[in-house]
């Protein structure tokens, strides 16, 4: 049999349909597994008569590739990555690639580019995203390393990625661990998201008493509009019509209520605050996901910590698509890609990454979980502006925000006194309000912190750092 174009380390859900990707594209596979007999079952199931061949070690897998042989490997972010790595480089030639497409801190692959170049190996870090569906028909992706690297790929990635009016959703992201960086932002402004589409579901059955039928169709009017039609709206309406077989029911409400999490949002806060960058509705989002997981506690906690009874407050109509819930969701939504986009742009310069900010927002505008119309007014605003600093000042977003900042605190406002916890709803409200504030209350912050500490404060008045004896 000929060498085959490609190669693909793993054999989950996401490698299979990426090498179904890979083939049906025109190009030649080898596959490769851990355990042999999960890649004959792939052979001899999805696989059988495409053009596709197996390996049983990674010495026959090599042998099997042509060079510069391109290699993917979808195994679990961490010691895999590097175990994979170790076994299979004693038979890698010069100029042979390796491409990380799994979940992984972009400090290790900043690590593995210099480790792999320093042996005249390419090493991509790849961020996919698209889920199992996406990985199939075309995922949006997210390649860093070395130029020379992705160029040796470009023919591959740009055929497998998903294709939207401007092109494919991948293009080279940056040198190092750029690729998985954005990756990990990605996912961190998807927390969110589904954070807020939660909460405004919670407001609507629990203030509102409505059928997920009736919660369905405000989730389908949403998106029809410019500001929220996504995947993300479109799956939460099919979730909360889809009924249990069993019996009849809504199934969503058969489900527990403790959302997981594989760290991507997580590294995503760190990031966020190791760059000093202010990311408060992602974090919520992943506090929220922390707080689900103390079922018992919360349970236990209902009985003895007392709160207001929940009850009814404006959230709108379905004949106004629920405007003020809508007006919150959408801010909400708006702070989240806001928080995403500032932080990679603060870790672009401190990275020295010379991240292209339009080129971001158009490869997620496609495949990815957080596609979204939205995006192409995020790529607007990032060509109109290349320096701009925060999303919401530019002219688009501003008057967003000024016509719908009244709705969301309409929401937060009733949400308290209903109750109803409602984290990302209240850390966007307050992320707004804080950032169109001139004059913070910090102020008396460094004057404390002058009092016991003598840290020195700055003045409004004159320059240079003072210090006052505020203590006899």
């Amino acid at each position: 049999m000929s060498k085959s174009h490609f190669g693909l380390i793993g054999l989950g859900v996401m490698g299979e349909n990426l090498v179904l990707n890979a083939e049906r594209n025109g190009f030649s596979s080898v596959v490769y597994n851990r355990t042999y007999s999960k890649t004959e079952d792939f052979l001899n199931g999805r696989g059988q008569g495409r053009n596709i061949q197996g390996a049983k070690d990674l010495q026959d897998f090599v042998e099997k590739l042509e060079r510069p042989r391109r290699i993917l490997m979808m195994v679990k972010a961490g010691p895999a990555v590097d175990a994979v790595m170790n076994e299979i480089s004693p038979f890698l030639d010069e100029g042979d690639l390796l491409i990380d497409g799994g979940n992984s801190d972009y400090h290790d692959t900043e690590r593995r580019v210099k480790e792999l170049e320093s042996k005249s190996f390419g090493f991509i870090g790849m961020g996919v995203s698209g889920g199992a569906k996406g990985a199939l028909e075309g995922p949006s992706m997210m390649p860093g390393g070395t130029k020379a690297s992705y160029d040796a790929i470009e023919n591959l990635v740009t055929k497998m990625a998903a294709q939207v009016e401007d092109g494919p959703c991948v293009t080279y992201i940056g040198p190092g661990g750029s690729g998985h960086l954005v990756k990990t932002v990605h996912n961190g402004i998807e927390y969110g998201i589904e954070q807020i589409l939660a909460e405004a579901y919670d407001l609507m059955k629990r203030v509102k008493g409505m059928t997920g039928e009736q919660m369905a169709d405000v989730f389908l009017q949403w998106n029809s509009t410019e500001e929220l039609s996504s995947y993300l709206v479109e799956i939460t309406e099919v979730c909360l019509r889809t009924k249990d077989p069993a019996d009849g029911g809504d199934l969503v409400e058969k489900i527990v209520d403790q959302a997981g999490q594989k760290g991507t949002g997580l590294w995503t806060v760190v990031t966020a605050l190791q760059m000093g960058a202010s990311v408060p509705t992602i974090y919520a989002a992943l506090n929220g996901r922390v707080m689900s997981s103390m079922k018992s506690q919360r349970e236990t906690a209902e009985s003895i910590l007392k709160g207001p009874a929940i009850k009814d407050f404006d959230l709108g109509s379905s004949a106004d698509a629920m405007a003020p819930l809508m007006d919150a969701t959408v801010l909400s939504c708006i702070a989240s890609y806001a928080q995403g986009m500032e932080l990679l742009r603060i870790s672009s310069k401190d990275l020295d990454y010379e991240l292209h900010m339009p080129s971001i927002a158009q490869i997620w505008k496609g495949g990815c979980i957080i596609r979204a119309r939205l995006l192409k007014r995020i790529q607007d605003a990032y060509n109109a502006d290349p320096q701009l600093e925060n999303l919401m000042i530019d002219p688009w977003f501003a008057e967003q925000i000024n016509k719908r900042l009244p709705g969301l605190a309409k929401v937060v406002a009733g949400a308290a006194e209903a109750g109803v916890p409602v984290p990302c709803f209240s850390s966007t409200l307050d992320y707004i309000n804080s950032y169109r504030t001139g004059r913070l209350p910090q102020n008396l912050v460094q004057a404390m912190r002058d009092c016991f500490g003598s840290h020195t404060y700055q003045r409004v008045d004159q320059e240079g750092n003072f210090h006052t004896e505020w203590l006899d």
